[in-house]
């Protein structure tokens, strides 16, 4: 039986991966987790995941609708996901103006990096956090502490391997003794430099502690001295961009950024005679868009640089914006800053329920007549393997 699917691009991530993952797999080793991911994104909203027929309770017209992956890399199932997240981080933000900080790393430790994911992953969070943190509580500084968003994209935007932290920090924080909101001035409250030899001098700690104590792989022709000059050798880019204003400035930043996978399938320009031509912003040319054409190998090899390990979380939250500290540091803030967050309105909503309160449309509306509704009709069944 031939694959079903539901199509809204002439041009599909699934696609491409369907027509080269097997080629791809015979001359690359493909771990379990990108296996995994691939196979999701493949089957995607395709008759292999089962779904439903409907038939308009109007017109009559039936279709038929399948299920999604819900894979955090595929670019089919992030608008749910993010709709809800940015309305639950509602009730975390303070209403506030917030400085956008990037972390990065030399590109000369891309390799230790990719091959010690979770491990370097997990120190890049780390790093940058501890860095704003103790500067933010330095009484040169600001002298009280503060809080963070912190999300970790992998890519570039040509797909090329590049590791970095994006991190939104409230311009202020909580006085020692929890009395006063302490405001930071028009600029980021510690100059970037401090910052910057602050995160450098953790993070590379951190890696030589994991070299020594056997949690991190070197690669076959490296040895710990050649790293450690590598951590110290290059300059460690750290940037803070203009102020983002209110809560709604800094929530229509982040949903740009929270659930964004590598590409999009809207970036695919063509897909032909082996090759892959997408779209991308030339950041070094004022982010002119121009079309970048790669082999298909090349380009699964790009996008299976950046699945994640699996169960790893991409968002975190530090200090007064923790979980942990919902009710007691978060609450104190705003009764300084005399705020109340809004509650978030999308909670314990279907899917479905979160698309027609965003975009104002009914997702069971019938294309054909525009004024029946789709009844579910009967189940689709997952195919016998």
């Amino acid at each position: 039986m031939d694959k079903q699917e539901n199509k809204r691009h002439p041009h599909e991530l699934a696609h491409i991966l369907c027509d080269y993952g097997q080629q791809y797999g015979m001359q690359y080793k493909l771990c379990a987790n990108q296996q995994k991911t691939m196979n999701a994104i493949i089957n995607c909203r395709t008759n292999a995941l089962g779904g439903h027929t409907a038939r308009c309770n109007a017109c009559g017209h039936e279709m038929q609708a399948y299920n999604s992956c819900r894979n955090k890399h595929c670019p089919k199932c992030q608008f749910i996901k993010q709709e809800q997240w940015i309305d639950k981080l509602k009730g975390r933000l303070l209403p506030v103006r917030h400085f956008h900080m990037v972390f990065t790393v030399p590109d000369t430790l891309h390799t230790i990096f990719y091959i010690n994911q979770r491990y370097c992953y997990n120190a890049l969070f780390s790093a940058a956090w501890q860095a704003v943190q103790k500067a933010a509580k330095n009484p040169s500084f600001l002298g009280a502490q503060t809080g963070a968003v912190a999300l970790l994209h992998t890519w570039s935007q040509t797909l090329m391997y590049h590791p970095h932290i994006h991190m939104i920090v409230p311009a202020g924080g909580l006085s020692e003794d929890h009395m006063e909101w302490v405001i930071s001035g028009t600029k980021f409250f510690v100059p970037i430099k401090v910052i910057g030899k602050i995160f450098r001098g953790i993070l590379c700690h951190t890696i030589e502690t994991g070299i020594l104590e056997g949690n991190i792989k070197l690669p076959d022709n490296q040895n710990r001295e050649i790293i450690k000059n590598q951590l110290y050798k290059k300059n460690w880019i750290i940037y803070a961009q203009k102020p983002l204003g209110g809560v709604n400035s800094v929530l229509q930043y982040l949903g740009r950024y929270s659930h964004r996978v590598a590409i999009a399938n809207s970036r695919f320009a063509q897909v032909e005679h082996g090759n892959v031509s997408f779209y991308y912003k030339d950041n070094k040319n004022h982010g002119i868009q121009k079309i970048m054409t790669i082999p298909a190998l090349e380009f699964i090899r790009r996008f299976m640089q950046h699945i994640l390990p699996d169960n790893f979380y991409k968002i975190r939250y530090y200090g007064i914006m923790a979980a942990i500290h919902s009710q007691t540091l978060l609450e104190q803030c705003l009764a300084l800053l005399g705020k109340i967050n809004d509650m978030p309105i999308l909670k314990g909503l279907s899917g479905m329920e979160v698309y027609r309160k965003i975009t104002g449309k009914d997702p069971f509306l019938c294309p054909a007549c525009n004024k029946g509704i789709m009844m579910i009709l009967r189940k689709i069944p997952v195919p016998d393997i």
